[in-house]
């Protein structure tokens, strides 16, 4: 069975299905508002520092992991140690989990899309401060039907393989993405508001993103910097959900596992940059830093159409790009959420691919139907202890918090437990280097996964979970 696993052609293609995963809404609509929230060029120095060091550890782990096993997440773990199966049962819950509210949220990406290229609901959609979005959302069918063919798409790619599907496309959409990126930042750069804009600047709002900002920091507030940088980072890079796990047992024995790994780093790094440098500079432009204090739906289906509607005809094909563009950083995203679970499915029990694939789709159909109806006439009022004072949370808001906030760090830490005290860190350290290549940041990767990363890890569970205040005041 191992024998027939399905390869990636190359590490082009590991490395953009990967860099694929990593580059997703978070890094598009909640990267630009931490680091308008942390001090700008402070958090991004932060958030470099980390990737570097604690977000290498976890990434070049979970590769290791992966190749080394040739199982996906649910099955590895046990692989790797016997016993440890349920660290991989608990890191497949995750994407389990995500999948079906993201493709929900992807539906709304492609609902916005839709509305930018053709033009229908334009109008509506620019001329108020979220009834439109809300009124979407909260309609009983139409944003089951955005949902349902968003998840159609992800389930065509994964259906097709990792070569004709997750690969092919990875190399097409990846491309894109990129360049579409780079052409959004640099038309914000260039942005100028009028007169009732206090003729502000995209060049001034791009060094409110770059410079630090240093006024009112404390050591307790400079803590909380690096939670939140940590916390960005810890999503975006798709780690503790099994989908590096997954994506390393697709990668050749021969390839450099070190340079992909770096090339993913550096890929996740500029796009979560570039993210900020295309939000931040037109919002501070058009909205002021009202506008930055904007985060998740609340930016991108709100504040920034308001933005797009004040730039007048050049903001109709600004708009339609930048949701083109998050479409496709979405659907890449949840392709490989998809491919988590459905791989786990075929390791598990050996069940085709086409099989696993529609399975998956059919419980995420029905789970993303029930997230959907959350917002209309299963609507109810809940507080999460990351719930915003003022704000409830829904269906949508309890399989987030349950995913991201309670097992993606007991995954990790688990992960971290395995690797650097059970197994010890020379599992990963001979597998990345048994073609011969060097492990330049090995005594950083030993200290990091045995002490730094469960520690900074145990702290971020804590916050997530409200009690970090017990820690920092």
């Amino acid at each position: 069975m191992e024998q027939k696993r399905n390869t990636f052609s190359g590490s082009v293609g590991f490395v953009l299905a990967a860099a694929g995963s990593a580059v997703g809404l978070g890094n598009i609509w909640r990267f630009p508002y931490l680091a308008a929230k942390n001090g700008g060029g402070l958090f991004l120095a932060v958030y470099i520092i980390l990737a570097l060091t604690f977000g290498f550890t976890l990434l070049v782990s979970e590769v290791a992991i992966g190749r080394k096993t040739k199982q996906s997440c649910l099955t590895a773990y046990g692989r790797v140690k016997k016993g440890w199966g349920w660290l991989g049962g608990f890191a497949s819950a995750v994407p389990f989990l995500i999948f079906p509210y993201y493709c929900v949220i992807g539906g709304w990406v492609l609902k916005y899309a839709f509305v930018f290229v053709t033009g229908v609901g334009l109008d509506a959609a620019n001329s108020d401060s979220g009834g439109f979005f809300t009124g979407f959302i909260s309609h009983q069918y139409e944003p089951v039907i955005f949902f349902a063919v968003f998840l159609a798409a992800t389930c065509f790619v994964v259906y097709r393989g990792v070569n004709k599907g997750i690969e092919a496309i990875s190399k097409v959409l990846m491309p894109a993405l990129l360049v579409l990126i780079i052409g959004i930042a640099v038309f914000s750069l260039t942005v100028r508001g009028g007169e009732s804009e206090g003729g502000r600047t995209g060049i001034d709002g791009f060094l409110i993103y770059v410079v630090p900002s240093f006024e009112g920091m404390t050591v307790s507030g400079f803590i909380h910097v690096v939670m939140d940088a940590m916390g960005q980072l810890f999503y975006s890079i798709s780690v503790a959900m099994g989908i590096m796990v997954a994506y390393g047992s697709y990668c050749k024995d021969k390839s450099d596992l070190m340079r992909s790994v770096n090339q993913i780093e550096i890929f996740d790094t500029i796009v979560a940059f570039l993210a900020g440098v295309m939000v931040i500079p037109a919002v501070y432009v058009f909205i002021g830093n009202e506008g930055l204090e904007q985060a998740g739906p609340g930016l991108m289906f709100v504040a920034l159409p308001q933005v797009f509607a004040k730039m007048g005809v050049a903001g109709r094909v600004f708009g339609a790009v930048f949701f083109v563009m998050v479409l496709f950083a979405a659907l890449t995203s949840s392709v490989s959420i998809l491919e988590a679970v459905a791989s786990g499915f075929m390791d598990k029990t050996k069940i085709s691919r086409k099989k696993a694939t529609l399975l998956e789709t059919a419980v995420g159909l029905l789970l993303g139907v029930i997230v959907c109806f959350g917002y209309n006439i299963w609507y109810f009022e809940a507080v999460l202890p990351n719930t915003p004072p003022g704000k409830n949370a829904q269906i949508l808001d309890i399989f987030d918090y349950a995913s991201n906030n309670i097992l993606m760090p007991i995954v990790a830490i688990g992960t971290c437990i395995l690797i650097g005290w059970v197994v010890k860190p020379k599992y990963v350290i001979d597998e990345v280097t048994k073609n011969g290549e060097r492990f330049r940041r090995r005594a950083l990767y030993v200290g990091m996964v045995k002490t730094v990363a469960p520690l900074l890890l145990f702290i971020l569970f804590l916050s997530s979970l409200g009690l970090d205040k017990y820690l920092v005041s």
